[in-house]
């Protein structure tokens, strides 16, 4: 299978100074999808200009013809399950079925405590997203849902027409713990990583695709647990937080290589950050356009 080239594109200018521009770019260049990050802040990013998902990709699908759009991740953090349904059956409409909800278990960043409480531990963020994805999934394929759930409840919440995408968009579903392989497998149509965290200060390219090799592994047999194939699932690499951080973005051939050695593990979609100067994601313009237009044809 030919590898797929996504990007993301961070939510951080103005729509009228530089953000439609990106957008409409990327479907030049050809991306496969392009992603933006559903939070509420960001990192090094938190004191400046950073705008919502769901708004920013509404308007970017208005403004393309063919370019899939995503979230890289959405998550409980800040999100219920009824609001976000109905968010995204109104983006699938208005995109014509071109979103994808990446979606996580979310972390202890500034969405952890923005509305005021204090951030969940790892036992309680995987006890809500073990909860939020299955309610998620029926609010999205049936017109109505009444659940009473521990953290998340609906009552009479409708969603119809439903989604363009049939029988609902798709989820790519971030995970790396049992639990979150558990509901990839069970109802993601793609699973997302970024490698393994421990790694990214000391570690080493190989032992990144080491550790690469062992989660997709693990997502095999959750696969088998569930009773599915795991070829038919979607494996998706967001880079830029694995030991390599951003020389693959350094020349086409650096890329190439990165790629292959990742496209040979299994994974089937590759995700690079629109180049940001000044920040993590610096990375020069010229060379990002031309692996967008070349780099596919090598990885064929």
């Amino acid at each position: 299978m030919s590898l797929r080239l996504s990007t993301v594109i961070l939510p951080y200018r103005r729509w009228s100074e530089g953000g439609r521009a990106s957008w409409l770019r990327a479907e030049q260049l050809g991306f496969h999808t392009a992603y933006t990050y559903d939070h509420l802040s960001w990192r090094s990013f938190r004191d400046g200009p950073w705008f919502g998902a769901i708004p920013t990709l509404t308007a970017a699908a208005a403004a393309t013809d063919r370019l899939r759009l995503g979230t890289l991740v959405t998550s409980p953090n800040f999100r219920h399950p009824v609001t976000l349904a109905k968010e995204l059956v109104s983006l699938d409409d208005i995109s014509g079925g071109r979103v994808t909800l990446g979606i996580g278990a979310g972390g202890t960043g500034f969405d952890a405590t923005a509305l005021g409480q204090d951030p969940w531990s790892p036992r309680e963020r995987a006890d809500r997203f073990a909860e939020f994805v299955p309610l998620l999934d029926r609010l999205l394929t049936e017109d109505t849902v009444s659940q009473e759930g521990r953290f998340y409840s609906a009552h009479e919440a409708r969603n119809v027409p439903g989604c363009v995408q049939r029988p609902r968009l798709p989820f790519a579903v971030a995970a790396t713990g049992p639990r979150g392989l558990k509901l990839a497998a069970r109802y993601g149509q793609a699973w997302v990583t970024t490698g393994d965290p421990k790694l990214y200060e000391t570690g080493t390219p190989e032992q990144s695709v080491e550790a690469l090799r062992g989660q997709l592994g693990r997502l095999s047999e959750a696969c088998e647990a569930a009773g599915r194939d795991v070829a038919g699932l979607d494996k998706v690499l967001l880079t830029g937080f694995t030991p390599d951080r951003g020389r693959p973005l350094d020349s086409v051939d650096a890329f190439v290589d990165f790629a292959g050695r990742h496209q040979a593990l299994g994974f089937t979609e590759i995700v690079i950050h629109w180049p940001i100067p000044d920040s993590d994601f610096a990375a020069d313009e010229k060379v990002f356009e031309r692996i967008a237009t070349q780099a596919p044809a090598q990885l064929a």
